[in-house]
């Protein structure tokens, strides 16, 4: 057969076991992304029955699923909305960075894996997963609740750093100078900067530019835009995901809200095609060396994720209930901890692997800890402490 029948035909096949695999997530009440990891993991190098001739279409769908999350993240806030955050969870940012990136440092070097591997899995271990926690947040009806703007808050300023983060990361990987790795740098916060100005300042110009009446015309701009933002931005070292973000953030009124129901189901497709090619590109024979270090990891680092949300939730004037909710929603990782692994995957052949475990446990356990704030045991348990402090408050 021709090769593009073939691609086709493995391409067909996988996307429909894509298909039942999100019919049985949707019945189990889980996020679908460990499944089409493990989907990946099966049909990729080392799995049940590897797929070879469609590798390439998947690795170019998986670029645009990146570029899509983070467009339509960044279509949920306007470029004032996004200010106006940073300025309110500029410590909350801060003390999230120290929390999730040194346990991931700190872990590399106690594997022996040398400094790039241990900045690289401060990354991973750092940046939760925007497009996971934005679906659960939707998924559990909580969108409109008080904590919410505190976890999107936290959301942006780990994606704005991501955009400083990974130049840095790169530059290191490819052992440049330090003129160059700083140029690099430099480049990449001055594009990031010229973004967010052109946001704040032309975004209703920007918005001008589409009809938001006409779906053809909205979604063929929409997404041409964001691709070649993300492109250009891509080609000076910053992330393609990141200038994708910014593309979002400076659309806004009927425009944004248009175009993200007619991108959606896209970007429902080429997300998933993105975690399945994480799958297909790691592995899997390797994967049984990093079980345990994995899950350790996980469960060190879902820890100090809970801890932050907690702690940023009640500097807000949160709840106890909202408190862990907050914690909960952020502990999962994704799309970001793929992509740094991705980079880094040259310089430790193990953090890939590492790095699958680490995202399908955060994953499964994020979703299944996200639901425990509404349990009826859980809210008595907080009644009940209420109840407790108040008596002790009285005495």
């Amino acid at each position: 057969m021709h090769d593009t029948t073939i691609i086709i035909i493995e391409v067909g096949a996988l996307l429909f076991v894509m298909s039942l695999l999100g019919r049985l997530s949707a019945r189990i009440g889980f996020s679908p992304i460990p499944l089409y990891l493990l989907a990946g993991l099966a049909f990729g190098t080392g799995g049940l029955a590897p797929l070879d001739a469609s590798e390439g279409f998947f690795e170019v769908g998986s670029e645009i699923g990146v570029i899509l999350l983070l467009a339509m993240l960044g279509l949920e806030y306007s470029a004032g909305e996004l200010l106006a955050g940073l300025k309110r969870s500029s410590t909350a940012g801060v003390l999230d960075m120290l929390l999730n990136a040194l346990p991931g440092a700190l872990f590399a070097l106690l594997l022996g894996w040398g400094p790039v591997a241990a900045v690289a899995l401060a990354g991973i271990t750092w940046a939760t997963s925007s497009g996971v926690a934005a679906k659960l947040l939707r998924d559990l009806g909580r969108v409109s609740n008080r904590e919410t703007p505190v976890i999107l808050s936290i959301l942006v300023i780990e994606d704005l750093a991501m955009a400083f983060y990974l130049p840095i990361l790169s530059a290191i990987v490819a052992g440049v100078s330090l003129l160059q790795g700083a140029v690099t740098v430099a480049v990449a916060v001055g594009v990031v900067l010229l973004i967010l100005v052109l946001a704040l300042r032309f975004g209703a110009a920007v918005s001008r530019l589409f009809t938001p009446s006409l779906a053809e015309p909205l979604v063929l701009g929409v997404l041409g835009l964001t691709m070649l933002v993300a492109g250009l931005a891509a080609t000076v070292n910053v992330s393609a995901a990141v200038g994708a973000f910014l593309v979002g953030i400076a659309l806004s009124g009927k425009v944004a809200h248009s175009a993200q129901e007619v991108l959606s189901p896209l970007r429902d497709l080429f997300a998933a095609v993105f975690f399945v090619f994480f799958g297909l590109a790691t592995d899997a024979t390797k994967l049984t060396s990093m079980l345990l270090p994995g899950i350790v990891l996980a469960v060190i680092t879902i820890a100090t994720k809970v801890l932050t949300g907690y702690t940023t939730a009640k500097r807000a004037g949160i709840g106890v209930p909202g408190r862990w909710r907050t914690g909960f929603a952020l502990s999962v990782r994704g799309e970001f901890s793929i992509v740094i692994a991705g980079i880094a995957a040259g310089t430790t052949p193990k953090l890939a692997p590492l790095a699958a475990v680490y995202v399908l446990t955060t994953i499964v356990a994020g979703t299944i800890i996200a639901r425990v704030p509404d349990t009826a045991w859980f809210k008595r348990t907080v009644q009940a402490r209420s109840l407790r402090g108040l008596a002790r408050a009285a005495a």
